[in-house]
């Protein structure tokens, strides 16, 4: 099995070398055929020179002689190529014999194509109107290279192929920095997510990526990683908060009944009473879990219909005014008395929502400070909101209020309370389509802020 750096390094060196060498052929052949056009052209303008120049001797002398144009030899001579000049009659003025080329040194440093196929071409000589002559230019290829052109082509291929070598070692440097950019932090998350599924939590993706989706998948492997571990930790909470619930009431009761059968303790109405009151909040807890679970199972069944928002609040204010202020607690409720503020929900589940704020709220408000009960509108949103200025939750608490049976240490061990009431809370919102946010600041006090969908 191979590492996701090596096979995207192959996949890149590949698609180069396969690019490289197409380039270099369609580069090889487009140089070629120029090449060759350029000498063909070349050696056309030859051919006119040499009609043109036998032309102006003609003119000048009026008649063909043995010497008329003889200088061209030496230059066909040199060239690889044979003249004949011919009169009108096509008899034979002067020529050159095709052997004496092949046996030139010149010609063996040639890059002549098809050597020993020798081809000619008849051109006319005319002078006005009038074909004074011919002229047979043969050669043993149809265009003939030089020494300095055959150089000049070797040259290009090499500097073709150096270019193409050149470019792959770029390439492959390239690939491999790539790749290890790309592979490094998908490398690194894989390695954690390893580390996740063997139960280690404290691991974090630190390597950083300039590519949007990495960096993505970098910071949500993180954020899973630290939801685990909170999750791990109210895992390993949940048993002792639990086995804390139902001992204490057990503990309590068990110790008072063991003492009053001992004689410790005298059987009054005031003992029985409070060992009636923890057999109650024990009741309470089981019926609070046996709640819970019919939310989180989706078995509960809601009555949905139209409510209205600010009369539901001003029943819950009425009911919690005198407890607020037996503690000396200003509750202040603030409603626009114009707006009804119209919802849809189970009213009995959506009371149980703000009794539990509001009851929170007064347990953790102290004397001489408020709390504040508020509706408004915000685009198509209908936001109710529970204030207090009371002790506030911890900064470390607050990802977990709505957990079962998590409570912060000071919650623990001043206040009563189960742990239970915010994930009611929760989840009756969910069912309700409604989201709630919480912000909140030790020893300043806490919002609960629910946005519900307006009645349509």
């Amino acid at each position: 099995m191979q590492t996701i750096r090596r096979k995207i390094s192959i996949f890149f060196i590949l698609c180069s070398i396969c690019a490289i060498l197409l380039c270099t052929l369609f580069v090889n052949l487009t140089i070629n055929n120029k090449f060759n056009e350029y000498m063909i052209n070349t050696q056309n303008k030859r051919y006119e020179r040499i009609i043109s120049f036998l032309q102006e001797t003609y003119k000048r002398e009026g008649k063909w002689t043995e010497n008329s144009g003889v200088e061209l030899i030496h230059e066909a001579y040199m060239s690889n190529y044979c003249l004949t000049l011919l009169d009108n009659n096509k008899k034979v003025i002067w020529g050159m014999d095709p052997n004496d080329i092949r046996n030139n040194l010149h010609f063996k440093n040639m890059n002549v194509k098809e050597a020993g196929i020798y081809n000619s071409k008849t051109f006319e000589i005319k002078v006005g109107d009038k074909i004074a002559g011919y002229v047979d230019i043969g050669q043993y290829s149809s265009v003939l290279l030089t020494e300095d052109d055959v150089n000049f082509k070797i040259s290009v291929i090499k500097s073709i192929i150096a270019s193409g070598l050149v470019t792959l070692a770029i390439i492959i440097i390239i690939s491999l920095y790539i790749s290890k950019q790309l592979a490094a932090p998908i490398k690194d998350v894989a390695n954690m997510s390893m580390n996740l599924s063997e139960g280690r939590f404290d691991t974090k993706s630190t390597i950083k990526s300039d590519i949007k989706e990495l960096e993505n998948l970098r910071k949500s492997i993180n954020v899973l990683a630290e939801k685990l571990k909170n999750q791990d930790i109210i895992r390993r909470r949940l048993v002792s908060d639990i086995s804390h619930e139902i001992r204490t009431p057990l503990n309590i009761l068990q110790n008072n009944i063991e003492a009053m059968i001992d004689g410790v303790f005298p059987v009054t109405n005031e003992r029985l009473n409070y060992l009636n009151e923890e057999v109650v909040r024990f009741g309470k807890l089981l019926n609070n879990l046996n709640l819970l679970k019919e939310f989180e199972e989706e078995s509960i069944k809601l009555n949905f219909e139209k409510i209205s928002l600010k009369d539901l609040i001003e029943d819950i204010y009425n009911d919690f005014y005198m407890a607020a202020e037996n503690k000396g607690i200003d509750l202040i409720l603030k409603l626009d008395n114009y707006s009804e503020y119209y919802i849809t929900g189970d009213k009995d589940k959506l009371k149980q929502v703000f009794i539990n704020l509001i009851s929170n709220a007064i347990k953790f408000t102290e004397k001489g400070k408020n709390i504040c009960i508020s509706l408004k509108y915000e685009r198509d949103k209908v936001i109710a909101e529970v204030k207090d200025n009371g002790i506030g939750i911890k900064e470390e608490d607050l990802p977990f209020i709505f957990e079962r049976l998590y409570r912060g240490d000071k919650s623990r061990h001043e206040t009563q309370g189960n742990g239970i009431g915010l994930t009611i809370v929760k989840n009756i919102l969910q069912l309700h389509l409604a989201n709630i946010e919480v912000v909140s600041k030790e020893g300043k006090g806490t919002s609960f802020k629910i946005y519900f969908n307006i009645y349509k």
